[in-house]
């Protein structure tokens, strides 16, 4: 199997482990044909994404123990659908995006000048 590829050409860094993410729950962006909500964005959620994102019927704030999810607080990192990205965009609660740990495939429905005005900088 060939090393995924991110959004800036480089290998796809690992998003997050605690909690774990992922279409696969391997902690990475990865994507392939049983993932048709595209969960390729690595973002750091914030409170005003939390809210919005209940608000529009995912509850993703709220622990599911039957299926090992912890809910998301503020400052965690995690694998978003590439649509719902750009819904939050459009609503101006779109999370802080990784660009190093977001797949090439979000490109399929986002512009790279979107997720990079929306990138956090790793080095800091």
């Amino acid at each position: 199997m060939e090393a995924s590829i991110n959004v800036l050409g480089g290998r796809l860094q690992p998003c997050s482990t605690a909690p774990m993410t992922g279409f696969y729950r391997n902690g990475c962006c990865d994507t392939g044909p049983d993932d048709r909500g595209s969960h390729t964005v690595c973002v750091i959620v914030t409170a005003e994404f939390l809210a919005m994102s209940a608000y529009l019927g995912n509850d993703l704030s709220t622990p599911r123990p039957e299926y090992g999810f912890p809910g998301l607080k503020p400052g965690d990192r995690w694998c978003l659908c590439a649509s719902r990205f750009l819904q939050a965009a459009q609503e101006f609660a779109a999370p802080r995006v990784v660009l190093e740990s977001t797949h090439r495939r979000a490109l399929d429905i986002l512009p790279l000048e979107l997720l990079q005005s929306h990138a956090v900088n790793e080095e800091t």
